[in-house]
């Protein structure tokens, strides 16, 4: 890595003494000051909106206009306004003199406190319907604890004046904003972010979204690869650090580099002893239980699992990589097929993130039996993989490639329990895992369901639901499943987002609908939710991304019809 010597750091030395000037006046900013910011953050947001979208989808290879950039409404403003509007949400409870939970939220469940965080609002179950999220507490907490240390910062306990350095993802936009509001609103520190080389072409829009926050000094952007950030790392001024990346990315920064860092790991003495927290990525599962499913629900699936895939060209810590299929069941293949029908029918796009083509290439290379479903070989499907040392199992590929595991079990308990298992002990990793399974079999197997959910130990986990919708609500934790360290980081330490500012956090369970509005009503998951419009099938939801971000940025009920004539038609 470069050095201080070889970097004109005057700029960044700058930014940091600027924060740490104005970091105590961030510390004393009262609460409803705090909401006033987020409330003229909103409409900001909705201003830069278009622009963010346009250069997202011009760095990516296609029109701002295409079906591809319903995907850059979803992961730019929408997720950055939905979680903006989580935290007023809360913040407002707090200077109304409420518990920033409602006390009807928090249940015991089998020894367990569980915490109902969406549906928050009535707009949530109305534009959202059927999609919940709970938060599961770690084991031993009470209900009487969650709602005591919720919302310590506003709540008796809060932050110590820090600046806190966000290195930035290149892959999801949202990614470094939804950061920085974390660790001004939840922890109460002011931020220097920098930003990521391959997305730095967001930081004019983003600097336009935090113009109240720059002006004040509380949040400072710098752009810059590598070297700048090894050298904010250990900038003397720097109190805190969250990063967004990969395993490597952290153990150079914690232990250093080479022989020496591995060294240093293994004997437990870092370069870095900095509060580090980390979000980090694995090889994501999804698991599919076997079920009396009809045709079109074969196809609706296999179209949640190719969006899993291919959204963002599976540049996304937790893209489906690998598919788990129960052997004995004979719906494997008619959902492969489906999969194969999907992959074939969608117009096409290229894996533009750095390293991309050489990581699909490893694939090829390893697997000649692979199936490829663009002209520009991305799309990969390995139909098979019996070796449990495959580097699909061991390696993250982060580009758009899924594999295929066959595990036996002849009934739906013993296959879920050889999931769990195999999801939690082979593939590394634990920030998020997907379960599909059908109602009907739910219903049937409740037991082997209900100790599924809590067997995976993933930071979020979706029934029904892509894992990575976690991600976007706001109220949802973001992060790994608690239990990795320092030396054994795994997919990172400590969660974000979290807009109830919940404490002692074991993981977020979210639950979607099996099958969409109407022909939810015959497979028992009734709800008013059409195809959802992240779907990569969906045939409007650019349009109805595009509008829900014009409502969440300024709620006027007269756009509600409009968002759900687009949904209805997706």
């Amino acid at each position: 890595m470069s050095t201080a010597a070889t970097l004109d750091t005057a700029p960044i030395d700058r930014a940091v003494a600027e924060l740490r000037g104005n970091a105590e006046s961030w510390t004393a900013t009262p609460l409803p000051e705090r909401i006033r910011l987020l409330e003229r953050m909103l409409p900001r947001i909705g201003e830069a909106a278009p622009g963010m979208v346009a250069d997202s989808a011009q760095a990516k290879g296609y029109a701002p206009l295409s079906d591809w950039a319903a995907e850059d409404w979803v992961t730019a403003p929408w997720a950055l306004a939905q979680t903006a509007g989580a935290y007023l949400h809360v913040l407002r409870r707090l200077v109304a003199g409420h518990d920033p939970v409602p006390a009807k939220a928090i249940r015991t469940r089998d020894d367990r406190t569980v915490v109902g965080v969406f549906p928050a609002t009535s707009t949530d179950r109305l534009l959202l319907n059927g999609f919940t999220a709970e938060v599961w507490t770690l084991p031993g907490t009470t209900r009487e604890q969650v709602l005591a240390r919720a919302a310590g910062e506003y709540r008796g306990r809060p932050g110590e004046p820090a600046v806190a350095l966000v290195l930035g993802a290149g892959n999801v936009p949202a990614i470094t904003p939804l950061d920085i509001l974390h660790k001004l609103y939840a922890e109460g520190q002011v931020v220097l972010a920098k930003m990521n080389p391959v997305n730095a072409y967001l930081r004019p829009h983003f600097e336009e979204v935090f113009a109240d926050f720059v002006e004040h000094g509380w949040v400072r952007f710098v752009d810059g690869g590598a070297a700048e950030g090894a050298y904010l790392t250990t900038h003397e001024d720097v109190d805190t650090i969250h990063v967004t990346g990969s395993e490597r990315t952290h153990d150079a920064i914690v232990w250093g580099t080479g022989k020496g860092g591995e060294e240093r790991r293994r004997a437990d003495t870092p370069l870095n002893e900095k509060p580090f927290t980390s979000e980090l990525g694995g090889v994501s599962p999804c698991i599919v239980t076997p079920g009396p499913w009809s045709a079109a629900d074969f196809r609706f699936q296999a179209e949640h699992i190719v969006t899993s895939k291919l959204n963002n060209s599976g540049h996304n810590c937790v893209a489906t990589q690998i598919l788990l299929l129960p052997r004995q069941w004979d719906g494997c293949e008619r959902l492969l097929a489906e999969i194969r029908h999907v992959l074939r029918e969608l117009p096409q796009r290229s894996d533009y993130y750095p390293g991309a083509a050489a990581r699909l290439d490893a694939v090829t290379r390893a697997h000649p039996e692979a199936e490829t479903y663009a002209d520009d070989t991305c799309r990969v499907l390995v139909p098979d993989i019996p070796d449990a040392d495959d580097p699909m199992l061991t390696d993250e590929v982060f580009a758009s490639a899924m594999g295929v595991v066959r595990l036996p079990g002849e009934d739906v308990p013993q296959f879920l329990r050889a999931a769990a298992e195999f999801a939690n002990d082979k593939l590394p990793g634990s920030l998020g895992a997907t379960l599909l399974v059908h109602p009907r079999t739910e219903r049937m197997h409740r037991a082997a369901v209900d100790q599924a959910v809590a067997a995976l130990r993933y930071g979020t986990l979706g029934v029904n639901c892509w894992s990575a919708f976690g991600f976007l609500l706001g109220y949802t934790p973001w992060g790994a499943f608690p239990g990795h360290t320092r030396q054994d980081i795994g997919s990172g330490i400590g969660f974000v987002h979290n807009a109830f500012m919940l404490e002692d956090v074991e993981k977020t369970v979210l639950r979607a609908p099996f099958a969409p509005s109407p022909r939810g009503l015959f497979t028992g998951s009734p709800s008013l939710s059409p195809r959802p419009p992240y779907y990569v099938t969906n045939r409007t939801g650019r349009t109805t991304m595009e509008r829900l971000t014009k409502y969440v940025t300024d709620p006027r009920p007269t756009r509600l019809p409009g968002i759900l004539t687009s949904a209805l038609r997706g």
